[in-house]
Protein backbone atom coordinates (compact mmCIF):
# COMPACT_ATOMS: atom_id res chain seq x y z
CA UNK A 1 0.00 0.00 0.00
CA UNK A 2 1.30 3.44 -0.94
CA UNK A 3 1.93 5.52 2.16
CA UNK A 4 1.15 9.21 2.44
CA UNK A 5 4.86 9.98 2.71
CA UNK A 6 5.54 8.01 -0.48
CA UNK A 7 3.01 10.24 -2.26
CA UNK A 8 4.84 13.28 -0.94
CA UNK A 9 8.15 11.96 -2.23
CA UNK A 10 6.68 11.32 -5.67
CA UNK A 11 5.43 14.92 -5.84
CA UNK A 12 8.92 16.10 -4.91
CA UNK A 13 10.42 14.12 -7.80
CA UNK A 14 10.37 17.29 -9.89
CA UNK A 15 13.17 18.51 -7.62
CA UNK A 16 15.13 15.27 -7.90
CA UNK A 17 17.83 16.98 -9.97
CA UNK A 18 20.71 17.72 -7.62
CA UNK A 19 20.87 21.44 -8.38
CA UNK A 20 17.11 21.96 -7.95
CA UNK A 21 17.08 19.89 -4.76
CA UNK A 22 19.97 21.92 -3.39
CA UNK A 23 18.07 25.16 -4.03
CA UNK A 24 14.97 23.89 -2.20
CA UNK A 25 17.08 22.61 0.70
CA UNK A 26 18.92 25.92 0.78
CA UNK A 27 15.69 27.89 1.01
CA UNK A 28 14.56 25.70 3.91
CA UNK A 29 17.91 26.12 5.66
CA UNK A 30 17.64 29.91 5.42
CA UNK A 31 14.52 29.99 7.62
CA UNK A 32 16.31 29.75 10.96
CA UNK A 33 18.24 32.98 11.28
CA UNK A 34 20.95 33.37 13.84
CA UNK A 35 21.39 29.66 14.52
CA UNK A 36 24.82 28.09 14.90
CA UNK A 37 26.15 27.06 11.48
CA UNK A 38 29.11 25.09 10.18
CA UNK A 39 30.45 25.36 6.64
CA UNK A 40 29.25 22.46 4.46
CA UNK A 41 30.16 22.95 0.80
CA UNK A 42 29.93 25.26 -2.21
CA UNK A 43 27.28 25.52 -4.89
CA UNK A 44 26.73 27.67 -7.97
CA UNK A 45 25.34 31.16 -7.43
CA UNK A 46 21.64 31.52 -8.26
CA UNK A 47 20.03 34.96 -8.83
CA UNK A 48 18.51 36.04 -5.53
CA UNK A 49 21.26 34.56 -3.34
CA UNK A 50 22.84 36.81 -0.73
CA UNK A 51 25.97 38.48 -2.11
CA UNK A 52 27.61 38.20 1.31
CA UNK A 53 27.52 34.38 0.96
CA UNK A 54 29.72 34.38 -2.16
CA UNK A 55 33.12 32.75 -1.62
CA UNK A 56 35.25 35.17 -3.63
CA UNK A 57 38.45 33.12 -3.52
CA UNK A 58 36.69 29.97 -4.72
CA UNK A 59 34.85 32.05 -7.32
CA UNK A 60 38.15 33.34 -8.71
CA UNK A 61 39.52 29.78 -8.98
CA UNK A 62 36.34 28.37 -10.49
CA UNK A 63 35.64 31.19 -12.92
CA UNK A 64 31.98 31.64 -11.92
CA UNK A 65 30.26 32.72 -8.66
CA UNK A 66 30.07 30.10 -5.89
CA UNK A 67 27.98 30.33 -2.73
CA UNK A 68 28.95 28.97 0.69
CA UNK A 69 26.45 26.53 2.15
CA UNK A 70 26.16 25.81 5.85
CA UNK A 71 24.61 23.15 8.04
CA UNK A 72 23.10 23.62 11.47
CA UNK A 73 25.16 22.59 14.47
CA UNK A 74 22.03 21.75 16.46
CA UNK A 75 18.69 20.33 15.43
CA UNK A 76 15.72 22.63 15.11
CA UNK A 77 12.08 21.93 15.90
CA UNK A 78 9.42 22.33 13.22
CA UNK A 79 5.80 22.44 14.36
CA UNK A 80 3.26 21.58 11.68
CA UNK A 81 0.01 23.38 12.51
CA UNK A 82 -3.01 22.05 10.68
CA UNK A 83 -6.70 22.84 10.54
CA UNK A 84 -8.59 19.53 10.60
CA UNK A 85 -12.06 21.07 10.90
CA UNK A 86 -14.85 20.25 8.46
CA UNK A 87 -13.99 23.30 6.34
CA UNK A 88 -10.94 21.36 5.16
CA UNK A 89 -13.18 18.57 3.88
CA UNK A 90 -14.49 21.02 1.28
CA UNK A 91 -13.41 21.20 -2.35
CA UNK A 92 -10.38 23.33 -3.21
CA UNK A 93 -9.78 25.29 -6.41
CA UNK A 94 -8.18 22.24 -8.06
CA UNK A 95 -11.26 20.08 -7.45
CA UNK A 96 -9.50 18.02 -4.76
CA UNK A 97 -10.55 18.01 -1.14
CA UNK A 98 -8.59 20.54 0.85
CA UNK A 99 -7.35 17.92 3.29
CA UNK A 100 -5.41 16.17 0.53
CA UNK A 101 -3.60 19.43 -0.22
CA UNK A 102 -2.99 20.03 3.49
CA UNK A 103 -1.43 16.57 3.90
CA UNK A 104 0.79 17.12 0.87
CA UNK A 105 1.99 20.52 2.11
CA UNK A 106 2.69 19.22 5.62
CA UNK A 107 4.47 16.23 4.13
CA UNK A 108 6.79 18.32 1.94
CA UNK A 109 7.75 20.63 4.80
CA UNK A 110 8.14 17.71 7.20
CA UNK A 111 10.31 15.81 4.74
CA UNK A 112 12.54 18.84 4.19
CA UNK A 113 12.96 19.06 7.96
CA UNK A 114 13.75 15.33 8.13
CA UNK A 115 16.45 15.66 5.45
CA UNK A 116 18.03 18.47 7.46
CA UNK A 117 18.07 16.39 10.64
CA UNK A 118 15.41 18.52 12.31
CA UNK A 119 12.60 17.13 14.45
CA UNK A 120 8.93 17.56 13.57
CA UNK A 121 5.85 17.87 15.76
CA UNK A 122 2.17 18.45 15.08
CA UNK A 123 -0.58 20.67 16.47
CA UNK A 124 -3.96 20.05 14.85
CA UNK A 125 -7.64 20.32 15.54
CA UNK A 126 -10.85 22.24 14.98
CA UNK A 127 -13.11 24.63 16.87
CA UNK A 128 -13.97 21.90 19.38
CA UNK A 129 -10.45 21.08 20.47
CA UNK A 130 -6.76 20.78 19.74
CA UNK A 131 -4.35 17.87 19.97
CA UNK A 132 -0.59 17.71 19.67
CA UNK A 133 2.15 15.19 18.96
CA UNK A 134 5.65 15.84 20.38
CA UNK A 135 8.45 16.52 17.93
CA UNK A 136 10.58 13.55 16.86
CA UNK A 137 12.67 12.53 13.90
CA UNK A 138 12.29 9.75 11.36
CA UNK A 139 10.12 8.93 8.37
CA UNK A 140 7.89 6.61 10.40
CA UNK A 141 7.04 9.45 12.78
CA UNK A 142 6.28 11.79 9.87
CA UNK A 143 3.99 9.19 8.30
CA UNK A 144 2.04 8.94 11.58
CA UNK A 145 1.61 12.73 11.70
CA UNK A 146 0.27 12.81 8.15
CA UNK A 147 -2.14 9.94 8.84
CA UNK A 148 -3.42 11.71 11.95
CA UNK A 149 -4.28 14.81 9.92
CA UNK A 150 -5.80 12.79 7.09
CA UNK A 151 -8.01 10.66 9.34
CA UNK A 152 -9.14 13.57 11.54
CA UNK A 153 -10.43 15.76 8.72
CA UNK A 154 -13.97 14.97 7.63
CA UNK A 155 -17.37 16.52 7.10
CA UNK A 156 -18.36 15.19 10.53
CA UNK A 157 -15.68 17.19 12.36
CA UNK A 158 -16.40 20.45 14.16
CA UNK A 159 -16.00 23.69 12.25
CA UNK A 160 -12.57 25.09 11.46
CA UNK A 161 -10.97 27.72 13.69
CA UNK A 162 -7.18 27.84 13.27
CA UNK A 163 -7.03 30.41 16.06
CA UNK A 164 -7.73 27.59 18.53
CA UNK A 165 -4.61 25.73 17.43
CA UNK A 166 -2.47 28.88 17.50
CA UNK A 167 -3.70 29.74 21.00
CA UNK A 168 -2.69 26.22 22.08
CA UNK A 169 0.83 26.89 20.75
CA UNK A 170 0.98 30.24 22.57
CA UNK A 171 0.00 28.57 25.86
CA UNK A 172 2.11 25.44 25.72
CA UNK A 173 5.15 25.78 23.45
CA UNK A 174 8.41 27.04 24.89
CA UNK A 175 11.55 27.98 23.00
CA UNK A 176 11.93 29.16 19.43
CA UNK A 177 10.60 26.96 16.62
CA UNK A 178 9.48 27.11 13.02
CA UNK A 179 5.69 27.12 12.85
CA UNK A 180 4.33 25.97 9.50
CA UNK A 181 0.62 26.80 9.39
CA UNK A 182 -1.68 25.37 6.71
CA UNK A 183 -5.17 26.82 6.87
CA UNK A 184 -8.33 27.82 5.07
CA UNK A 185 -8.96 31.28 3.57
CA UNK A 186 -9.53 32.95 6.93
CA UNK A 187 -10.70 36.54 7.33
CA UNK A 188 -8.75 39.18 9.23
CA UNK A 189 -9.64 39.65 12.88
CA UNK A 190 -8.12 42.06 15.47
CA UNK A 191 -7.84 39.35 18.13
CA UNK A 192 -6.18 37.02 15.65
CA UNK A 193 -3.79 39.78 14.63
CA UNK A 194 -2.68 40.29 18.23
CA UNK A 195 -2.15 36.54 18.67
CA UNK A 196 -0.06 36.35 15.50
CA UNK A 197 2.17 39.24 16.58
CA UNK A 198 2.69 37.55 19.94
CA UNK A 199 3.67 34.27 18.28
CA UNK A 200 5.92 35.97 15.72
CA UNK A 201 7.92 37.59 18.51
CA UNK A 202 8.96 34.09 19.61
CA UNK A 203 8.91 31.93 16.49
CA UNK A 204 9.62 31.87 12.77
CA UNK A 205 6.23 31.47 11.03
CA UNK A 206 5.36 30.37 7.53
CA UNK A 207 1.71 30.47 6.45
CA UNK A 208 0.17 28.55 3.55
CA UNK A 209 -3.44 29.23 2.55
CA UNK A 210 -5.43 26.58 0.69
CA UNK A 211 -7.59 28.29 -1.92
CA UNK A 212 -11.35 27.82 -2.09
CA UNK A 213 -13.12 26.41 -5.13
CA UNK A 214 -14.43 28.96 -7.58
CA UNK A 215 -18.09 29.94 -7.40
CA UNK A 216 -19.92 26.95 -8.90
CA UNK A 217 -22.04 27.64 -11.96
CA UNK A 218 -23.76 24.27 -12.01
CA UNK A 219 -24.51 21.26 -9.87
CA UNK A 220 -25.83 20.80 -6.36
CA UNK A 221 -23.42 22.32 -3.86
CA UNK A 222 -23.57 23.02 -0.15
CA UNK A 223 -21.40 24.73 2.42
CA UNK A 224 -19.46 22.33 4.65
CA UNK A 225 -19.31 25.09 7.26
CA UNK A 226 -23.03 25.20 8.03
CA UNK A 227 -24.56 22.65 5.58
CA UNK A 228 -26.54 25.40 3.85
CA UNK A 229 -27.47 24.84 0.20
CA UNK A 230 -25.61 26.81 -2.46
CA UNK A 231 -28.24 27.38 -5.13
CA UNK A 232 -26.46 26.83 -8.44
CA UNK A 233 -28.52 29.22 -10.56
CA UNK A 234 -27.36 32.16 -8.43
CA UNK A 235 -23.80 31.56 -9.59
CA UNK A 236 -24.96 32.34 -13.12
CA UNK A 237 -26.00 35.84 -12.12
CA UNK A 238 -23.36 38.43 -13.10
CA UNK A 239 -24.31 40.55 -10.09
CA UNK A 240 -23.90 37.66 -7.66
CA UNK A 241 -20.60 36.61 -9.26
CA UNK A 242 -19.29 40.18 -9.07
CA UNK A 243 -20.32 40.56 -5.42
CA UNK A 244 -18.73 37.22 -4.58
CA UNK A 245 -15.53 38.26 -6.33
CA UNK A 246 -15.37 41.58 -4.46
CA UNK A 247 -15.94 39.85 -1.12
CA UNK A 248 -13.17 37.33 -1.84
CA UNK A 249 -10.73 40.08 -2.81
CA UNK A 250 -11.53 42.07 0.34
CA UNK A 251 -11.12 38.99 2.55
CA UNK A 252 -7.78 38.12 0.94
CA UNK A 253 -6.50 41.68 1.26
CA UNK A 254 -7.49 41.82 4.92
CA UNK A 255 -5.75 38.53 5.70
CA UNK A 256 -2.62 39.50 3.77
CA UNK A 257 -2.45 42.81 5.62
CA UNK A 258 -2.96 41.11 9.00
CA UNK A 259 -0.17 38.63 8.33
CA UNK A 260 2.14 41.31 6.91
CA UNK A 261 1.69 43.49 9.99
CA UNK A 262 2.64 40.47 12.12
CA UNK A 263 5.78 39.91 10.02
CA UNK A 264 4.52 36.59 8.63
CA UNK A 265 5.16 35.44 5.07
CA UNK A 266 2.10 33.93 3.36
CA UNK A 267 1.82 31.71 0.32
CA UNK A 268 -1.18 30.06 -1.29
CA UNK A 269 -1.85 26.80 -3.06
CA UNK A 270 -4.75 25.67 -5.22
CA UNK A 271 -3.94 21.97 -5.58
CA UNK A 272 -1.56 19.23 -4.53
CA UNK A 273 0.18 19.35 -7.92
CA UNK A 274 1.69 22.77 -7.18
CA UNK A 275 2.50 22.33 -3.48
CA UNK A 276 6.25 21.93 -4.06
CA UNK A 277 6.58 25.05 -6.22
CA UNK A 278 4.30 27.06 -3.92
CA UNK A 279 6.36 26.06 -0.89
CA UNK A 280 9.59 26.90 -2.69
CA UNK A 281 8.21 30.36 -3.49
CA UNK A 282 7.07 30.79 0.13
CA UNK A 283 10.50 29.92 1.50
CA UNK A 284 12.17 32.25 -0.99
CA UNK A 285 9.86 35.17 -0.07
CA UNK A 286 10.50 34.52 3.61
CA UNK A 287 14.25 34.68 3.05
CA UNK A 288 13.98 37.89 1.07
CA UNK A 289 11.69 39.46 3.66
CA UNK A 290 14.31 38.84 6.33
Amino acid sequence: MTTLLQRVKSKMAIFAHRKARGVLDGEYGSVFRGRSLDFDDLRAYIPGDEVRDIDWKATARHGSPLIKRYVAVRRQTVLLIADTGRNMAAVARSGETKKDIVVMALGVMGYLAHRHGDVVGLVSGDSAGTGSVPAKGGEGHLERLLRRVHSSTSGDAAGSRIQEQLEHVARTVKGRHLLFVVADEIAADPEMGRLLRRLRAQHEILWLTVRDAELAAAGDWYSVDDSSSLVSHLAQSPAVAAAYGRAAVERDAGRENMLRQAGITEGSVAGSHDVVTALFALLERHRRAG
